[in-house]
């Protein structure tokens, strides 16, 4: 499915914006915003959309964005991460400019969420860098923003908590980045750069962040086995039962994001020995996918199971190569 807009909204923000976009010597240099390592419990959804049109293009000249997004989403691999709690950081040193709590987590999808017209950051707080830069920090947990108005913070300081909160239907981070008042792509912020250059240019983020954001042709989320079919509901919820000797079955998950038309996703489940006991591949995908999920299981033989080491192991297959890979095992 495509997963709905995830705006920031203006109003958080103290006043109109104007003025155009620069990177000048006065730039904030960017460290990673949030406490969570990519590709463990965290990574990235979407990226600016630097298209001018009607059309979607992210800084690599691929399509992991959407129409207007304005900023960078980085995500919770599923809501018990959510619930462990994932620190918000400060990207530079700054001045707290504004703040939103109080807005509940709930995804704009769930039965009963109210209207989020006007507040779409949700849970939020903006941090003036000087010389016209800026930063917000948009879905933070309710109760969980830990900073006021007027205070000073260093970089890599908690703001609060990562939250389901605003408009959206997974938990994340929207991170957008201004200065002079207009929305700039913290990995090509010159305003002269080619929208389809397809290199970072002047790019904000210090090395270290740099490393942590390297761009990736879609990304596995979610990897793990339980005992029944599952729904993508289920796994993000988190927390799945892990199957045992006594389970009625061996199921593989996996979920995938930003997939692309025309990929192949193969699913192989195998044995203590090796040997292959299911495999799948599907037909090629009709559209672009934000996200994806694909199971593959195994009744308990007559016999049950034998005891040792299970695998999976999913491929995307893109234009005749595999473009995303991953593999993971299960002892019974």
């Amino acid at each position: 499915m495509r997963l709905s807009a995830l705006a920031a909204t203006a109003t958080l923000m103290l006043g109109g914006w104007l003025g155009a976009a620069r990177a000048d010597a006065a730039a904030p240099s960017l460290a990673f915003p949030l406490a969570c390592e990519i590709g463990r419990d965290c990574e990235i959804q979407h990226y600016f959309d630097r298209d001018p049109g009607p059309g979607v293009l992210d800084y690599r000249c691929g399509q992991r964005t959407y129409q207007g997004h304005d900023g960078l989403d980085i995500r919770l691999k599923d809501l018990a991460e959510e619930r462990a709690g994932i620190a918000v950081l400060a990207a530079a040193a700054g001045r707290v400019a504004g703040l939103r709590d109080g807005q509940p987590d709930i995804s704009i999808r769930a039965p009963g969420a109210a209207s989020v017209a006007g507040k779409e950051c949700g849970n939020g707080v903006v941090v003036d860098h000087g010389a016209g830069w800026v930063t917000q920090y948009c879905h933070l947990a309710r109760g969980s923003v830990r900073v006021k108005v007027g205070e000073a913070v260093a970089a890599g300081q908690p703001l609060g908590r990562v939250g389901l909160s605003g408009d959206t239907e997974f938990p994340h981070l929207h991170l957008t980045v201004r200065h002079d008042g207009r929305a700039v792509d913290p990995f090509s912020p010159e305003p002269g750069a080619a929208p389809g250059s397809c290199v970072a240019r002047s790019p904000l983020w210090d090395a270290a962040a740099l490393r942590r954001l390297a761009y990736k042709p879609g990304a596995v989320l979610n990897t793990g086995f339980t005992t029944a079919a599952v729904d993508n509901g289920g796994i993000e919820a988190g927390g799945l039962p892990a199957p045992d000797l006594a389970a009625p079955a061996l199921v593989a998950y996996v979920r995938l994001i930003e997939l692309e038309a025309g990929d192949r996703v193969e699913l192989i489940l195998t044995g203590p020995d090796g040997a292959v006991l299911r495999r799948t591949l599907a037909a090629p995908l009709d559209r672009q996918k934000a996200q994806y999920f694909a199971y593959l299981g195994a009744p308990r033989p007559v016999a049950g199971w034998r005891r040792g080491t299970y695998g999976a192991q999913v491929r995307v297959l893109r234009a005749g190569h595999t473009a995303i890979t991953r593999s993971w095992t299960i002892g019974l």
